[in-house]
């Protein structure tokens, strides 16, 4: 007989499918600029017809992603993008109806991904100066639950947890026997890391992607890191050659290139820098303690302002609603210094407030 699974027929997703060529892209928390067209060319140099027709080949990759993580292949998991890694984690680590705690607001796979497969989401708000206490969290971790998810940093809030902040909620996961779940997304736009945890405790999980930083978001490459077990758990969901070969080709040649990845980090923090002078200087509230990302608090409406940017200047980034004391505001992608140049110059045309 016909049948309809009807936690898919009842689950709310929307589909972006808007053309963005021509503007500058500061809405998704890509890099504006991407990769340098010179490394682009040089990447693409000795493409074949086999290399093309062949399946990829994960081992070379991996074994380069494995030295650069200090530890070995059997600890690594390639996705297509970290959002593959962060759906298999969810389906092999937690059963039907299995409670998942995670923090609100956040990337909204962690919640999709829950409804999809029938689990409980038990949701953790931010406090009105869109700060995390992490006894909330804490009072959450129940022997009951079996998942517990963090961001860090966070996406779109940008907040961040200490070491002993994050020993305090391990402490509390470990005594309840909770698998726990980083994403670490945005890693390389701030240097803590708790991968550590993954590669040295059992049933704790760290997720990146190559989208961010790394400006592959057109290529997508991710990868879970945990213990040896856990990892082949994740491995038995991946679908075959799951990664892509292009993908694998760019991520080695910027880890494995001297001075390009430290390239990328200084760009952007040339460019974050410059927008926070900007926004202090002209009165901006923000937040955004790390990320590509930031809260900005418009002086005018803040949908009209995306609206205007769009049609007016081809620039994309957009409005949230009631974020904490900020109100409605816009979320922005930061980028290398002449891309924030270009948003603040219209910034500083469209954001007025009418004269009586």
């Amino acid at each position: 007989m016909y049948y309809l699974n009807n936690k898919i027929e009842n689950l709310v997703r929307i589909f972006d499918q808007n053309e963005r060529k021509g503007y500058l892209r500061l809405d998704l928390n890509e890099n504006p600029g991407g990769l340098p067209q010179d490394f682009i060319n040089k990447v693409l140099e000795g493409i074949t017809p086999e290399f093309v027709a062949q399946y990829p080949e994960t081992l070379q990759f991996t074994e380069v992603l494995a030295k650069h993580l200090n530890t070995d292949k059997n600890h690594i998991c390639l996705t297509n993008g970290s959002a593959e890694a962060i759906r298999y984690v969810i389906q092999a680590f937690t059963s039907d109806n299995g409670r998942i705690v995670g923090v609100v607001p956040s990337y909204f796979m962690f919640q999709v991904y829950s409804e999809m497969y029938g689990r409980n989401f038990v949701k953790v708000p931010y406090e009105e100066d869109l700060s995390m206490n992490v006894d909330n969290i804490i009072k959450e971790l129940t022997p009951e639950t079996e998942l517990l998810i963090l961001l860090n940093p966070n996406n779109p809030m940008g907040n961040v947890y200490t070491d002993e902040e994050f020993e305090k909620i391990m402490i509390s996961a470990r005594a309840n026997k909770i698998t726990v779940l980083i994403d670490e997304a945005y890693h390389y736009f701030y240097p803590r890391t708790f991968i550590n945890y993954a590669l040295n405790e059992e049933h704790v999980f760290v997720t990146r992607t190559f989208s961010k930083l790394f400006s592959m978001a057109g290529c997508r490459l991710g990868y879970v890191a945990g213990w040896s077990e856990g990892v082949k758990m994740v491995q038995k969901l991946c679908t075959p050659h799951n990664t892509n070969a292009f993908a694998m080709r760019f991520a080695e040649a910027v880890l494995t290139t001297p001075g390009m990845l430290d390239s990328l980090i200084s760009n952007f923090n040339n460019g974050r820098n410059y927008l926070i002078k900007f926004l202090d200087a002209n009165y901006y509230p923000h937040k955004g303690d790390a990320g590509n990302f930031i809260f900005i608090k418009p002086k005018t409406d803040a949908q009209k302002l995306v609206d205007r940017m769009k049609t007016e200047k081809k620039i994309l980034i957009k409005a949230y609603p009631n974020v904490g004391k900020f109100g409605n505001c816009l979320r922005v992608s930061i980028g290398e210094e002449k891309y924030m140049k270009f948003f603040t110059e219209a910034l500083l045309e469209l954001d007025r407030l009418e004269e009586n």
